[in-house]
């Protein structure tokens, strides 16, 4: 994974600049500029356009009663083409229009599919909760981290809450709510074969 962030952040930039110096000499600078600013200005409005078409599915989707994985899915590429649209440069400019094709997409969901899964397979995907209250810290002030098998001050069972009714999270509202939950992170996800 680290190669492959060294690789992006420096092969990928000498490589853009050397593309667009070539193009700079064959075309000159004023249609490569145009170029840039160009695909950036289409970029950013193609992805702009269908991020709002992402967001109504995933909406139509959750008020249908229904998991908006795919649309979340296009929802991130769509977010991911977006950046690299702007970003200028060739490659980069192909790989953000690329995204925004809905058949490219589609192969690239199939692909992050098959990681995730061999990542949760393979035991490469876990998390828990934990659960971060105010008044549980050292001396009774401030924030400290409970979750399961926690038995410190303020501890909780996953779920539970001050005022004891699983699952239901309440904000607090002043200085007495000492110990109340004001933070829950997902630290722990497990899936099971349908």
């Amino acid at each position: 994974m680290l190669l492959a962030l060294l690789l992006l952040f420096t092969v990928l930039p000498v490589l853009e600049l050397w593309l667009l110096l070539a193009l700079g000499g064959a075309w000159g600078v004023g249609p490569t500029i145009g170029l840039v600013l160009v695909t950036g200005v289409l970029g950013a409005a193609l992805a702009r356009w269908q991020g709002f078409r992402a967001l109504w599915r995933i909406r139509s989707e959750l008020n249908s009663g229904r998991s908006p994985t795919d649309a979340l899915l296009d929802g991130a590429l769509i977010l991911v083409a977006g950046a690299v649209l702007v970003t200028p440069g060739v490659i980069t400019d192909a790989i953000g229009f690329a995204l925004l094709a809905p058949m490219t997409r589609s192969g690239v969901k199939q692909l992050l599919r098959w990681w995730f899964a061999r990542a949760v397979r393979q035991g490469g995907a876990h998390a828990g909760f934990r659960f971060t209250t105010f008044g549980a810290g050292p001396g009774g002030v401030g924030p400290g981290g409970v979750g399961p098998g926690s038995k410190g001050p303020g501890s909780r069972e996953r779920g539970e809450t001050p005022g004891g009714e699983p699952g239901r999270f309440q904000r607090p509202t002043g200085p007495g709510d000492a110990g109340r939950i004001i933070d829950v992170e997902v630290t722990d996800v497990r899936t099971r074969d349908h």
